[in-house]
């Protein structure tokens, strides 16, 4: 792999993980975003060396053998995803927020999602997507359930 690509284009044209987006390729629409080492982090600013032997997870990586993340089942279950071309980016945002504050507010989830911008649709849907995912997590996680 050529030392002067970045993470996203590792991830994009090397692996063939398309669900990360190459958007602006400047770091300020977010589509590109993954986890690495639980951080979401701009894949299109990221040299590739720099992602050497880190735990990096990308949109695919989200879900699981019994199916969809939590938040990728309530993005489709409150209508939150329009084009779904920032969709990836936001997803991974939220992850890496929900991995570190299991019931953020809302202004956390705003913050956390700062650095992704979404052109079609407001982002109140996009919100409610994921505290319901939240909401989810929590009560997956109480005992006895």
């Amino acid at each position: 792999m050529p030392t002067h690509y970045t993470l996203l284009e590792a991830l994009r044209y090397v692996l063939s993980l398309t669900g990360t987006k190459q958007g602006c390729d400047k770091g300020d629409c977010g589509a590109c975003t993954v986890i690495v080492d639980g951080a979401p982090t701009l894949s299109c600013l990221t040299p590739v060396w720099e992602a050497e032997g880190r735990d990096i997870v990308t949109v695919e990586g989200l879900g699981g053998p019994d199916g969809p993340h939590p938040l990728q089942d309530e993005f489709d279950l409150n209508g939150a995803a329009q084009c779904g071309f920032c969709t990836p980016g936001i997803l991974c945002s939220a992850a890496a927020l929900l991995n570190r504050r299991s019931s953020p507010t809302r202004d956390e989830i705003q913050e956390a999602l700062a650095g992704n911008l979404c052109r079609c649709t407001g982002y109140a849907k996009i919100y409610d997507a994921i505290e319901a995912a939240a909401h989810r997590l929590d009560v997956e996680q109480e005992p006895g359930t």
